[in-house]
């Protein structure tokens, strides 16, 4: 699909991870180079070969987070869901928004049927004791569980409601209700592509006129043992003993780099017409301006096995480029997923290579999972919102741990200043999804 005929802009940021809630915490954490992995302390971590996470400060309660009247919905609400939700909070208070879930509000910003909201979540995982304990009334004397039992009144036992909890459409579900989004509303959930492909959906969306406005990004929490046992299986992480130091663990696209480190968390971004933000005076943080998405051929159906060339990936970037009009020398900065698992770092820097030739060494690299963990649907979304900040403030954040990282400027480094005129940001999912998006800065 071609250009939007309606240009595009984003107008509010709502970053919530492992580094804090908003953008102000978010973006200092990324410049000074903190990181926020830690030893799990949530739960046993057992015989798990990376006892390291970056979880939600202490203190986090998304009950501040939504309106008076909406407080009891909470209580359905999964970590994934109570992510987007505070995303989406702090995203409309970035963008200078009021909106039904706005306290005290009489009157709306945006008429409500022309205001959307587009997330990614991930499959999420049930909580542990809300299962098991419903699980146990099915066992048998041995202490197998009775299937036959579970069906026919076992599951009776779970919580009431429980499964609007882990339904991955609830999170946009919840986000639309609070704000009154009742313009075209979707979900996606295609791994740590979901949020970048949410955030293509937005812009489609407005470009044809179908939406002034709408809330987009991604969330995920697989911090929990389900999460764990899933990506340590599909190889993702990085073995640790318990003793390891949790902050140096996640080398992007460096020699020795073995694996990744789960997070929680995600983003909101308000994308919006560029008329619509005129018409309230609201100045883009960054323009809009591409968007392009593929799909890696993974015969193991993990997105380990990309191809080798990076053919699969660099169509996603191509696409971007000719959506938005520019080549690959209009590019001043990259925001790859960066997650530092060896097989998707080397499918990342092979479709690089194969964009940007000799001049990738050049181009500076900017890295979140190392500060936030790898956050399943909500990375993309986290990406987005450096993204855009590196081009409000000309500067490159602050790169962690990396050492070897020959042909790219991805080596740890302090913050920097740079002219940044567009930022591509990439993502290549577990599955094989590719998304990528080129953010402009606004004059």
């Amino acid at each position: 699909m071609g250009r939007s005929a309606t240009p595009v802009v984003i107008t509010g940021l709502g970053p919530v991870c492992g580094l804090g809630v908003g953008l102000e915490p978010f973006w200092q954490a990324l410049t000074a180079g903190t990181s926020a992995i830690r030893r799990i302390d949530r739960f046993e971590t057992g015989s798990f070969g990376c006892p390291f996470a970056s979880v939600l400060p202490e203190g986090f309660d998304v009950r501040t987070l939504v309106p008076k009247s909406y407080r009891k919905g909470t209580k359905v609400m999964a970590r994934d869901i109570e992510i987007a939700v505070a995303g989406a909070h702090m995203a409309v208070q970035s963008a200078g928004l009021v909106t039904r879930g706005t306290e005290g509000a009489t009157t709306v910003t945006i008429p409500p049927e022309r205001f959307g909201a587009h997330i990614g979540a991930g499959l999420i995982a049930a909580d542990i004791d809300e299962l098991t304990a419903a699980l146990v009334t099915s066992t048998n004397t041995d202490g197998t569980v009775d299937l036959g039992a579970w069906g026919s009144g076992g599951m009776n036992n779970l919580t009431p409601l429980w499964l609007l909890k882990y339904l991955p459409n609830m999170l946009a579900c919840h986000v639309t209700i609070i704000h009154d989004c009742q313009g075209p509303s979707n979900t996606i959930t295609c791994g740590e592509s979901s949020a970048l492909l949410s955030l293509g959906e937005s812009m489609r969306v407005i470009g044809r006129g179908d939406a002034d406005a709408c809330l987009s990004g991604g969330a995920e929490s697989r911090v929990n043992q389900m999460g764990l046992m899933r990506y340590w299986y599909s190889g993702r992480l990085r073995a640790m003993p318990a003793a390891g130091q949790g902050p140096e663990l996640v080398r992007p696209f460096d020699d020795q780099a073995s694996g990744s480190v789960l997070g929680e968390g995600g983003g909101i971004l308000v994308v919006e017409s560029a008329d619509s933000a005129a018409r309230r005076g609201k100045a883009p943080l960054a323009h809009l301006v591409g968007f392009g998405a593929s799909q890696s051929v993974c015969t193991d159906t993990l997105g380990m096995d990309l191809s080798q060339n990076g053919e699969d990936i660099a169509a996603a970037i191509e696409s971007a480029l000719d959506d938005a009009g520019m080549k690959a020398g209009d590019i001043d900065a990259i925001v790859p997923t960066g997650c530092a698992v060896p097989d998707v770092d080397a499918g990342e820097r092979a479709a690089l290579e194969r964009i940007f030739g000799s001049r990738l060494s050049t181009l500076p690299i900017a890295t979140v999972v190392p500060n936030a963990g790898f956050c399943g649907a909500g990375t993309g979304a986290l990406a987005a919102c450096a993204g855009v900040q590196m081009l409000a403030t000309q500067t490159i954040p602050a790169r962690l741990n990396a050492t070897a990282t020959p042909g790219l400027d991805a080596a740890a480094s302090p913050s920097r200043p740079a002219a940044l005129r567009t930022v591509l940001v990439l993502t290549a999912s577990l599955g094989g999804q590719n998304a990528a998006i080129i953010m402009r800065r606004a004059s």
